[in-house]
């Protein structure tokens, strides 16, 4: 039996129209002017006991709505959910204690204490036995650590340091599931591995079933096995991350930037020696910026490269990975077909 299994779930908004100024305010207490925002519309999955699974989109796909209905935050407006056999809202306490949540920013650590005792105070509301306590702290101090922040206040951390807590909390009373929402965002590549580390020790030791949610393809394709991409509230693709891996790889954005003395048309240049056909596309910015998208598999990286720096004076240039609504687009283009 699935862990976690959900059928046609959706989850719709009621939002007021407002209208602008003084006069609008007044009117919109009277109206009855609503529009209906399908924040999760018809989603359907199961995932089994020890997964780890990627949950992904671009801001305002539905990731956090559909975490929120799994931990009984929400109540769905239709469908079915189940997590260990149960409905969610309907067993919020009973499910608390088979779960474990981190999201994002927000702490479930008290500000003013030391690290440590905002960890027992969570042993006693779990119910977690001394001999149990002790044991998965020293598992935490062992994988990354976590000791050395033990005598600290919990406001004195930085951002990596909380969160490296919070998660090591939502793990604390071994839960069966474990839900992660953005808990790398704004982190440096040293907190990050410490976390990706964590979370794959803790996975392995425990069987811990982990849904990530992330803006990071990078987190993904070190944990996540299975990837399930949702956009506008609807599941794109469900599947095998290694595919959507093979597509996000082969492609790189390099970022031009010209100097003043150049008179030139970087966009025509490019275009001229590289197309479409190529899978080389160019796309000015705002900022002075050039963005050209390169499909590695069929042109390297190098040869755009070169062309640029010897037929342009160019002032800088930087390679960045594709961004997510970049492959949600592809996505939506068929190119996972």
């Amino acid at each position: 039996m699935a862990l976690i299994h959900t059928e046609d779930l959706s989850k719709h908004f009621k939002i007021l129209n407002r209208r602008q100024g003084l006069a609008g305010s007044v009117r919109d207490l009277f109206s009855r002017d609503y529009r209906t925002v399908r924040a999760v519309d018809g989603v359907s999955f199961d995932i089994e006991p020890g997964e780890i699974v990627g949950y992904i989109g671009p801001n305002g796909a539905g990731k956090s709505t559909t975490i929120k209905m799994m931990t009984g935050i929400l109540k769905p407006t239709s469908g079915t959910i189940l997590v260990n056999g149960q409905v969610p809202y309907e067993n919020r306490i009973r499910q608390a204690r088979t779960m474990g949540v981190v999201f994002g920013q927000r702490s479930q650590l008290w500000w003013e204490l030391p690290v440590i005792e905002s960890f027992r105070i969570l042993k006693e509301i779990y119910g977690v036995d001394q001999q149990s306590f002790d044991k998965q702290m020293a598992m935490f101090d062992s994988l990354v650590g976590i000791g050395e922040l033990y005598s600290q206040q919990v406001r004195t951390l930085s951002l990596g340091q909380r969160m490296l807590c919070d998660i090591t909390a939502a793990f604390l009373h071994n839960p069966s599931v474990v839900f992660l929402d953005e808990p790398t965002i704004g982190l440096d590549v040293s907190i990050k591995a410490k976390i990706r580390s964590l979370i794959e020790e803790l996975n392995r030791a425990h069987n811990t079933t982990i849904i990530l949610t992330t803006h990071d393809l990078g987190d993904v394709e070190a944990l996540s096995r299975r990837l399930i991409i949702i956009d506008k509230g609807t599941i794109l693709y469900d599947g095998s991350t290694e595919k959507v891996s093979d597509l996000v790889g082969s492609y790189r954005t390099l970022k031009v930037q010209l100097s003043q003395q150049d008179g030139g048309n970087l966009n025509d240049g490019v275009r001229d020696r590289f197309g479409e056909d190529d899978g080389v596309s160019v796309q000015p910015e705002e900022d002075g910026w050039t963005a050209i998208t390169i499909d590695q598999g069929r042109v390297p990286l190098s040869d755009v490269l070169n062309h640029v720096m010897t037929t342009s004076q160019v002032a800088d240039v930087r390679i960045e990975e594709i961004s997510m609504e970049s492959v949600v687009k592809r996505i939506y283009d068929g190119a996972l077909r």
